[in-house]
C-alpha cells in the first residue's frame, strides 16, 4: 500500500479504490502545472455542487471538470507511451494486476 494514500500500481499508472482502478496524474506534468489544474479541478467540482437546478451551469461546471481531468492525464488520452491499455475503471481483479491486487488487498 501507498503511505497516506490508496494502493498504487507498480508501474504508477493508478491507484486502487475498492477495488477498482483509477489513473492517476500524469507524473511528468511540472509542479506549478500540476497544482493549477488541481486547484481549477476543486474550483469546478464546487461549481457542479453550486449548479443543482440549473442546468446550463452544470453542464459548464461539469465542462470544467472534464478539462482539469484531461489535462491531468486522468482522463482523455493515456499519458504513457508504452501502448499499454486504458484499464481506467476496471475492477483489478479482471485486469493484468490482478496477481499483485490479490497481494496488496489480503
Amino acid at each position: 500500500m501507498s503511505v497516506g494514500g490508496p494502493p498504487r500500481t507498480p508501474d504508477g499508472r493508478y491507484i486502487v479504490v475498492r477495488g477498482r482502478l483509477w489513473r492517476t496524474s500524469n507524473p511528468a506534468l511540472p509542479e506549478t502545472e500540476r497544482q493549477h489544474l488541481v486547484d481549477e479541478l476543486m474550483h469546478a467540482r464546487r461549481a457542479v455542487r453550486d449548479a443543482k437546478g440549473d442546468e446550463a451551469a452544470m453542464r459548464k461546471a461539469r465542462a470544467r471538470v472534464q478539462a482539469a481531468k484531461e489535462g491531468l492525464g486522468e482522463r482523455g488520452p493515456v499519458w504513457w507511451t508504452d501502448g499499454a491499455p486504458d484499464l481506467n475503471r476496471h475492477m483489478a481483479k479482471n485486469t493484468p494486476y490482478a496477481q499483485w491486487w490479490a497481494k496488496v488487498a489480503d
